[in-house]
Order: structure tokens, then C-alpha cells, then sequence
């Protein structure tokens, strides 16, 4: 399977309240989660992200408490996935377990600039920037991850094996 979309940027450390503000956590409606996306990071990302797209960060994304309301956000917002330098443990984990594909590769969060045209291989893990002719190798997703991913995450796999 092949993602494509445009690349928004962000630096180190996004923590999990840049990417959804806790005070919008009394809610856990994804629609109304998606809303608020990256808002403290930057406040007209919801006008600029489309479905497709991608955030590009550098080091230690999702860094901070460990809520599944950010993966779930990025989600319902329709990005394709997250690319960057290093991610947190917990958002690497709670990502996968919501459904929402994230790609390591130091040298594509450096080098690919906001609005590049990014295309995502998920079987081989290659990350080919469009705009400037240039792949990055990152690790290709397991079948299994993949199936989390192809299913909406971990809780829609496990309801559908189990029927």
C-alpha cells in the first residue's frame, strides 16, 4: 500500500499537548478531536492539513503524557501518517493501536520541506519526497502492523478476528 499527501513540518519535541491541547480532552469524539489538531503547535494547521497529508517533525514526536486522543486526532483529520526523526515510546505504540502510520527517518524530517510532495511505500518503508526526486529509506511496516493500519487500528482488528 502507497500513502501520498503534502508535508506540514514541525520541529523536536512536539509534546502531546501541541498535538491536541488538553483542554480539549473531555471529549472523545474524533471529528471534535480533529478539529483542534496541532493547534498550540500551530493554529492554522486545521485550515492547511488535507486528507492525505503528512506531518514531518524532527526528533522525539509525541513526546509528554500518554493519551490516545493525539494519534486519534491526527487520524480523523485525515493525514496519511507521521514522518520524523525519533518518536516517543508511548505515541509510537498508541499510534499503531489507533491505526495512524508513522515512519522513523532522520533524514527525510531534515531534508523535506513543508509542502513537498511525499509518497510512502508501507511495504518496502521507502519515503519518496515528489518535489525533490529524493528517497529515504525508513523501516517497511510489518504485515501486521499493516493490517492494525488496513482495520482503523488495534480494537477494530481484534472485534473483527473475533467474530
Amino acid at each position: 500500500m502507497k500513502l501520498r499527501g503534502k508535508a506540514h513540518k514541525f520541529g523536536d519535541d512536539i509534546n502531546t499537548d501541541e498535538i491536541i491541547p488538553a483542554r480539549y480532552l473531555n471529549t472523545s469524539d474524533p471529528q471534535e478531536l480533529a478539529r483542534h489538531a496541532m493547534e498550540d503547535a500551530d493554529p492554522d494547521f486545521v485550515k492547511k492539513a488535507r486528507p492525505g497529508d503528512f506531518i514531518v517533525a524532527g526528533k522525539n514526536f509525541g513526546c509528554g503524557s500518554s493519551r490516545e486522543h493525539a494519534p486519534i486526532a491526527l487520524k480523523a483529520g485525515g493525514l496519511s501518517g507521521v514522518i520524523a526523526a525519533s518518536f516517543a515510546r508511548i505515541f509510537y505504540r498508541n499510534a499503531f493501536n489507533m491505526g495512524l502510520p508513522i515512519f522513523e527517518s532522520a533524514d527525510a524530517a531534515r531534508e523535506i520541506q513543508p509542502g513537498d510532495d511525499i509518497r510512502v511505500d508501507l511495504d518496502t518503508g521507502v519515503i519518496h519526497d515528489l518535489t525533490t526526486g529524493k528517497s529515504y529509506p525508513s523501516q517497511p511496516l510489518p504485515p501486521f502492523m499493516q493490517e492494525l493500519i488496513a482495520h482503523g487500528g488495534l480494537m477494530p482488528y481484534v472485534m473483527k478476528k473475533l467474530r
